[in-house]
This record gives structure tokens, C-alpha cells and sequence, in this order.
């Protein structure tokens, strides 16, 4: 992906898939920013019930270890903490706070339940904040400009587009069962020319032509 777009790429590190080493080795992926959060292994979704958390102590290190492997001073390390749900919303700032002492660029507080709760976020902790929004979640939705005055500098919507994409796809599905064919659902779908243009295969075969024997 990164080498695909020309724009700044945050990604979501999970919890560094596995300890302060991993943690290092994720920072070199070539993006501009990731996520690392502090669920024990394997993570669950942030807005699942029944997840557990490592220690402070342990997400730290791998902060720690994330700001010794950087090469880019521009790269931002977002930490999240999952806490709300498993100690409370006190342990969840008491969390982030500890997380930007040990170096994070950006506070990720997860699932909060309320308005207030998000308001309370923004109030109490300092810097740059990310807030994760996305329909059907824990979180209730608000809109980008009243988080911006709420002081949120990042807005993630991690899955409405992939939501959008199933349902397209199960109409075409269905059209294709019903009528043996996309053909009317042609409206709806890109043609093969854009397609061709968004993935840029002009590009590809001229790499491949560069490189022929």
C-alpha cells in the first residue's frame, strides 16, 4: 500500500504481533504512522466485549522499543488503549498517559460509550488524539467537525467501506444467480477502463516491460 499511493498511510499494528522485538520490526513497514495497542494476544475487535490487556509495564517497553527502531523522526506512533471496557475509563487515561510519557506521538483511546466520555478524552489528555468512528460500534457517531472542536486531530472508519463493498457485491451476486449475468447492474459498477486506471496496470506493464529480457 505504501508503495502504491502517494499520500501518508496509518496503519494498525494490532499489538505488535508479539513482544517489544516484533513491536520494532512492525515500525520499518513503511508507513507514516501506526496504532499499537495494549490487548494480550491474539487481539480482539476494540468494540468486542471480553478482551484483556497486558500490563502497563509491557506496553510501554514496546514503545519504547517502537522509538529506538525509527529511522524517520516524521513517523507518529499512535498508542491505543483498550482499558475502557476492561478496567474502567480512569485506567484508560491513567493508560494513555503513561503511553505518551513513553514516547507515543498520539493518544488512542478506545470505545468510549458516551458523548461525554469522548468529550472527557479530549479534555484530559494532552497532544494529539485519535478517535475511531465507525456505524454500529460502542462509540456513537459524531460528526468530524464537532470532534475537531472537541480537540481530535485523527478520525478513523475502519470498516464502512468494506460494509458498502459486501453489499454491492452480494447485488451483483444475486443479479448474476437471478439473470445469468451482470448486465444490469452495469450503473453500478466501475467500468473495466476505470478499473484498469484506479489499479494502475499501464504502470505495471511498463515495469515489467523495463525489466524483460
Amino acid at each position: 500500500m505504501a508503495d502504491a499511493v502517494d499520500v501518508p498511510i496509518v496503519a494498525d499494528a494490532d499489538t505488535g504481533y508479539g513482544n517489544a522485538l516484533n513491536a520494532q520490526a512492525a515500525a520499518r513497514a513503511g508507513v507514516a504512522a501506526f496504532h499499537l495497542e495494549d490487548q494480550t494476544f491474539p487481539k480482539r475487535c476494540g468494540h468486542y466485549d471480553d478482551k484483556s490487556l497486558v500490563s502497563v509495564a509491557e506496553m510501554v517497553s514496546k514503545l519504547k522499543a517502537v522509538r529506538d527502531a525509527l529511522q524517520d523522526p516524521d513517523f507518529v506512533v499512535i498508542a491505543r488503549t483498550d482499558a475502557i471496557a476492561v478496567e474502567g475509563f480512569a485506567a484508560a487515561i491513567d493508560r494513555a498517559s503513561a503511553y505518551l510519557a513513553a514516547g507515543a506521538d498520539v493518544s488512542f483511546v478506545e470505545a468510549p460509550t458516551s458523548e461525554a466520555e469522548i468529550a472527557e478524552i479530549a479534555k484530559r489528555l494532552p497532544g494529539w488524539k485519535l478517535i475511531n468512528m465507525f456505524e454500529g460500534g460502542k462509540t456513537p457517531l459524531l460528526p468530524v467537525s464537532r470532534l475537531q472542536a472537541l480537540g481530535y486531530r485523527l478520525v478513523i472508519i475502519p470498516s464502512d467501506t468494506q460494509r458498502a463493498a459486501i453489499k454491492a457485491m452480494q447485488r451483483v451476486l444475486a443479479a448474476i444467480a437471478r439473470d445469468g449475468s451482470s448486465a444490469t447492474m452495469r450503473e453500478d459498477m466501475a467500468t473495466f477502463a476505470e478499473r484498469e486506471h484506479i489499479v494502475d496496470t499501464a504502470a505495471h506493464l511498463a515495469r515489467a516491460k523495463k525489466y524483460a529480457s
